[in-house]
């Protein structure tokens, strides 16, 4: 169980919504990409996906939940677990909240890839003890974090 939870602020912008003013599916994705990055530059001290050029993060699976609608200015919580997934892929869990209401929930896995031969890798070290200590096991993102009927 992680120690405390990522929670990156920020509004819903118009590029994130459709003609009605109401956040269109791939905005949730920004969503979780945004605190994501913000998350591996804070919290594993890495840019990201490209953390060097050796090792790059690529997306292998995705999932998101929508509950209630999200819309133009609002402003939004997202909060980021991570877990590592095996040797080789990190696990992020993702909760959008505006105020005190669930949005969405999400997952992304990630694999690190070596950019030069374009295949998977062992995680790093630094970044898989990181992430061990900073969030959850895999099994505790997918009971609490993501909904069983992802």
């Amino acid at each position: 169980m992680p120690v405390k939870d990522f929670v990156w602020e920020e509004r819903v912008r118009i590029y994130d919504t459709d003609t009605q003013g109401v956040v269109h599916y791939a905005g949730y994705y920004r969503f979780f990409t945004d605190a994501l990055e913000q998350f591996a530059k804070s919290r594993l001290k890495v840019n990201w996906p490209l953390v060097n050029g050796m090792v790059w993060f690529v997306v292998v699976e995705s999932h998101a939940k929508y509950h209630r609608p999200l819309r133009l200015w609002d402003m939004i919580r997202v909060h980021v677990v991570p877990a590592v997934a095996g040797r080789k892929a990190l696990s992020f869990a993702f909760r959008v909240y505006k105020r005190s209401e669930l949005a969405c929930e999400g997952k992304l896995v990630m694999i690190a890839i070596d950019p030069k031969a374009w295949r998977s890798i062992v995680l790093p070290r630094n970044i898989a003890s990181k992430a061990k200590k900073l969030g959850g096991s895999k099994q505790a993102i997918s009971k609490s974090a993501i909904s069983a009927s992802l």
